[in-house]
């Protein structure tokens, strides 16, 4: 019922590209917000007019990622250089959290400056261990999620 009441824009399409920003710059002193120090990354085909949006809104180039199956699924990656850049990985849900951790190890090789990892929905399947990891080898530099699902008190 309350989705029809917003017939226009159902909550699946929440951009929390506001409170993403918001929370950057209040923790992060040394971004700078332009295309020659970031870039918004796609993690897959499906996520791309997402991050289409968030890199219009901020004035940003994009990339993204898309998996290959020939025989075995390789993400590979459209876009200009990521070297030194730091990058916003933008999704709509992390899960288990595998492919959006395959994508910032891949940015990482590609020598990204920085990875922050931003989803409207944070469900960590998984657990939080592998991210954990990953922070720990600096692989990722932050995590970004609303409140619109139950966090645990471990994450």
């Amino acid at each position: 019922r309350v989705q029809n009441a917003i017939p226009l824009r159902g909550f699946e399409t929440v951009q929390p590209i506001y409170q993403f920003l918001k929370y950057l710059l209040k923790n992060e002193t040394d971004l700078q917000i332009d295309s020659s120090h970031m870039m918004v990354i796609s993690p897959d085909e499906g996520g791309t007019g997402r991050a289409v949006y968030f890199a219009n809104m901020l004035g940003l180039d994009m990339g993204m990622f898309y998996k290959r199956r020939n025989p075995i699924v390789a993400h590979e990656f459209l876009g200009a250089s990521v070297e030194g850049k730091d990058v916003l990985i933008i999704d709509d849900m992390i899960s288990s959290g595998e492919s959006v951790m395959d994508v910032a190890k891949e940015l990482k090789r590609r020598k990204a400056r920085k990875v922050f990892v931003c989803a409207t929905f944070g469900l960590f399947t998984g657990g939080l261990t592998k991210f954990d990891e990953y922070y720990d080898k600096g692989i990722i530099d932050r995590i970004l999620t609303t409140n619109l699902v139950y966090q645990t008190p471990d994450l």
